[in-house]
């Protein structure tokens, strides 16, 4: 399927820091709880994500990340997630988080 660039404009994709990563146990799959910091005008948000495989709670505080900041917010076992933390599969289908190569300004738009 091919789609417009306006398109792809109203995926609003933007770089965040998270600030707080803590085990899930509630969820059906192996996950943890985050906040992400997306700096002024956009604020902290909360996501879920799994990605155990690959990373521990104490690795991810300060990484930066991609994420989708306007999807309505989810619900997830007793998690509302308000952004959706962006990655792709390793061969075995784990999830790699997507981020900037160089630390950047916090909230910047993906073009």
């Amino acid at each position: 399927m091919t789609i417009s660039y306006d398109d792809f404009l109203k995926v609003d994709i933007r770089v965040g820091r998270i600030v707080a990563a803590e085990p899930f146990p509630e969820a059906r799959k192996p996950a943890y709880r985050l906040r992400v910091d997306f700096g002024p005008g956009i604020g902290e948000k909360r996501s879920s994500a799994q990605i155990t495989r690959h990373y521990r709670p104490e690795d991810l505080v300060g990484r930066q990340v991609l994420a989708v900041v306007n999807f309505p917010p989810r619900q997830i076992g007793p998690v509302r997630s308000e952004v959706l933390v962006l990655g792709v599969p390793d061969a075995e289908g784990e999830v790699v988080l997507i981020g900037p190569g160089h630390e950047v300004p916090l909230g910047g738009r993906l073009f």
